[in-house]
């Protein structure tokens, strides 16, 4: 009887393990610039990242008024001064998660970190700035690709931490988010049936209002509008120049060059900044293969 219940006890131990977090190693902050938060069962904890993608602002073509906005706003935060949350908002492949990485790789020698959550895990904010509200560095919560359903736990959590009414953020903590959707709900035609007219002007129904609500509480809009084909073929140039100049070689850019480009953004059906850097590593790839044969 004795063993089987010390049998017993063992398998309720093994179950209980599985749900307890793992533990969690300090990170060194001195030389890690970045972690994500990793959810295990009820709880969490920070892991370090180890390498982040080397890229630099010089290389984010086409959205110069964007970069400025967030880099001007990143370094009145590094300075102690009043600064903005961040919405990013716009096309898909325009550079708003590659900006923020650029950001921190030109910052962070001057204290910036980045903690990146997933859209669900927004609900333990409060768990995730408790570890780092303390330490003698500027934090930049990050969370990509997000959007809601009205009423999920995370909206509610990130709501209350942009308003502070419940939740406030400390002096070393900003959010920053990236969305294709401006107001980060999806919106529906019926969304206006509520809407009313005073005076000549619009006042919007309360499910528009809920969903204004949240983008609204950040202090700074940066929007990423699609590429005209211009735009595009002057961002998938300047990529070919600079993957040429990288591997040592002089590669003409051509009206025929110009033309597999645009060729290239129909088949993808998008002529972002992403597809320009796509068709740009596949040209040069191509011609110093070719070059080389």
């Amino acid at each position: 009887m004795d063993a089987e219940l010390t049998l017993q006890f063992k398998q309720v131990l093994s179950s209980l393990q599985l749900l307890l977090p793992k533990p969690a190693e300090q990170i060194d902050w001195a030389a890690c610039h970045a972690a994500n938060w990793r959810r295990y069962s009820f709880a969490g904890y920070l892991e370090a990242v180890e390498s982040i993608e080397q890229v630099c602002l010089d290389d984010l073509l086409g959205i110069e008024d964007q970069k400025c906005s967030v880099e001007e706003n990143t370094r009145q935060f590094l300075a102690g001064y009043p600064a903005n949350n961040v919405l990013l908002w716009g096309t898909r492949g325009t550079g708003k998660s590659s900006l923020i990485r650029a950001i921190l790789n030109k910052y962070a020698a001057e204290g910036l970190r980045i903690v990146q959550v997933e859209k669900s895990d927004l609900v333990h904010l409060p768990d995730i700035v408790d570890t780092i509200k303390r330490l003698p560095y500027r934090f930049i919560i990050f969370s990509d690709d997000v959007s809601f359903e009205t009423g999920e736990s995370s909206y509610k959590m990130l709501k209350s931490a942009l308003d502070g009414a419940v939740y406030a953020l400390p002096d070393n903590v900003l959010i920053y988010v990236t969305s294709n959707r401006r107001h980060l709900l999806p919106e529906y035609e019926s969304d206006n049936r509520g809407a009313m007219m005073v005076n000549n002007e619009i006042h919007h129904g309360e499910g528009v209002e809920e969903k204004i609500s949240l983008s609204g509480r950040f202090g700074l809009w940066v929007g990423f509008h699609p590429f005209s084909q211009e735009q595009y073929v002057r961002v998938a140039r300047q990529w070919a120049q600079k993957l040429s100049v990288k591997q040592g070689a002089e590669l003409l850019w051509t009206k025929e060059v110009e033309d597999q480009a645009i060729q290239w953004s129909y088949l993808k059906g998008d002529s972002s900044g992403r597809i320009a850097y796509q068709f740009a590593c596949r040209w040069v790839g191509n011609q110093l293969l070719n070059r080389d044969k």
